[in-house]
């Protein structure tokens, strides 16, 4: 299992992220990825409009999870109309390079 950083850009609407985090949460459940530290970042403009919005909610989780799921769960993810940008990094080849 490697440790990844999962940064994700809800939609403003109520409705939408806590439905979306849901999702979210059971996807990374059912696909053996454990959660170690949520972060909320809080609602900030977007570079560019998305789905016809400015604004997001992002929240940045810290997870670990097998490589060969990320795959998987990037697949999952594009499904989810209730996320509107996500993005996998992994922490250990982001620490050698920098």
């Amino acid at each position: 299992m490697r440790q990844y950083e999962l940064m994700v850009i809800f939609p403003l609407e109520e409705d939408q992220q806590k439905a979306g985090r849901e999702k979210l949460l059971s996807d990374l459940g059912n696909n053996g990825a454990e959660i170690e530290k949520t972060d909320e970042i809080g609602d900030r403009d977007l570079a560019y409009e998305i789905r016809k919005r400015r604004r997001g909610r992002y929240v940045l989780f810290t997870i670990k999870a097998d490589p060969a799921k990320i795959a998987t769960l990037d697949r999952i993810f594009k499904l989810n109309a209730n996320l509107l940008k996500y993005l996998f990094v992994n922490i250990e080849s982001k620490e050698k390079n920098g």
